[in-house]
């Protein structure tokens, strides 16, 4: 693989020496406390899915995944995309019925979370 050529390829992520550590949050507070799902199910869904080189279960260094409480963290070498933890946990509320209800937004650069839509827009409650 050549390292200098795709210099300017690689996403702001600044490569030092060795692969980058790319460190993804994804946050299911508000679902797990209402206990809509399991956070250690996403979390196994994570470890189960996560493709490394094209291959599911071949997870090794690469990619580690823990959990705290309901904060799943994703800690991967580069190249490990954001989105497709965004994809893998949409597929993850799809397979338990709940893509209608919640969504996975973003808050930052390094993290998504669960969210509910706003079934109610106009009234203030929330």
């Amino acid at each position: 693989p050549r390292t200098m050529a795709n210099k300017g390829l690689k996403k702001k992520v600044a490569v030092k020496g060795k692969k980058a550590l790319l460190k993804y949050t994804v946050d299911c507070q508000q679902p797990a406390d209402d206990n809509i799902i399991e956070p250690k199910d996403l979390e196994k869904f994570f470890k189960d899915r996560i493709k490394v080189e094209g291959k599911t279960g071949n997870l090794g260094d690469k990619v580690t995944v823990s959990r705290e409480k309901s904060k799943i963290q994703v800690s991967a070498e580069a190249p490990f995309s954001k989105r497709y933890l965004k994809y893998l946990s949409k597929k993850y509320l799809k397979m338990q019925q709940l893509r209608d209800f919640l969504r996975v937004v973003a808050p930052n650069k390094t993290a998504y979370e669960l969210r509910y839509f706003n079934i109610n827009e106009d009234n203030d409650d929330e």
